[in-house]
């Protein structure tokens, strides 16, 4: 058996659409008030909370997408993200998620110029 390989997850985000993420998200929505500053065109936003479970899979998938990447940890309880992602946390992160609507963590944003060009909320089983 094969090892099990990762596609980019800019290309998974671009063909999302089938199985159970069903995004509340909008589509081309400029991304609230938030604390970084995007140097990038496109960037992954990863918005998630503490009852998550295990998202190893999720973050190495986006890791690999080899996008800028910012973690929002909402709902007030930390947890962590991988080494080298420094969290957004607090009210004001719970804020911004409200903000967009998010259904459901985790939820991965592609996002184009500061607005959300794809999004996939749902569970994550690290295969596509």
């Amino acid at each position: 058996m094969a090892p099990m390989r990762h596609a980019p997850l800019l290309t998974l985000l671009l063909t999302l659409g089938a199985g159970q993420a069903d995004a509340r998200v909008r589509l081309g929505d400029t991304l609230p008030p938030h604390p970084w500053t995007s140097a990038a065109d496109r960037e992954v936003v990863v918005v998630y909370s503490h009852d998550c479970g295990d998202l190893g899979d999720l973050w190495q998938a986006v890791l690999d997408s080899g996008l800028p990447v910012r973690a929002v940890n909402a709902e007030d309880t930390p947890a962590p993200a991988p080494a080298g992602i420094n969290p957004w946390r607090g009210a004001e992160a719970t804020t911004f998620a409200r903000k967009l609507k998010v259904g459901a963590y985790p939820t991965v944003l592609l996002v184009q110029g500061g607005r959300v060009l794809n999004a996939w909320e749902g569970t994550f089983q690290g295969e596509w």
